[in-house]
């Protein structure tokens, strides 16, 4: 034989399907803990910053409970930022 055939068969192009939300709240759920803990690393720095200015210091555990309420939509921002760059990763390959 001169001419060879690939033995696998050609499937129907698909269009690339949105990213499902579960998927997003799974990266959401995950990246929680970390961006949490940017959040209260990142005021309590604001918060020695802001002592050298005269104003009141935070606690750590005064930064823990004020970063709670901020990780949410810390959360969904990086939740949005991650999940396009892995939307465009896949668009790429």
């Amino acid at each position: 034989m001169s001419g060879t055939r690939s033995p696998s068969r050609t499937g129907p192009a698909t269009e690339a399907a949105r990213p499902q939300p579960r998927s997003r709240l799974r990266l959401a759920l995950i990246l929680a803990p970390f961006v949490w803990g940017a959040v209260a690393i990142n005021l309590f720095m604001l918060a020695l910053i802001g002592r050298a200015l005269g104003w009141p210091s935070l606690s750590p555990v005064a930064t823990i409970l004020v970063a709670l309420p901020l990780t949410l939509p810390a959360t969904w921002l990086a939740t949005r930022w991650i999940g396009g760059l892995i939307d465009e990763a896949e668009r790429d390959s």
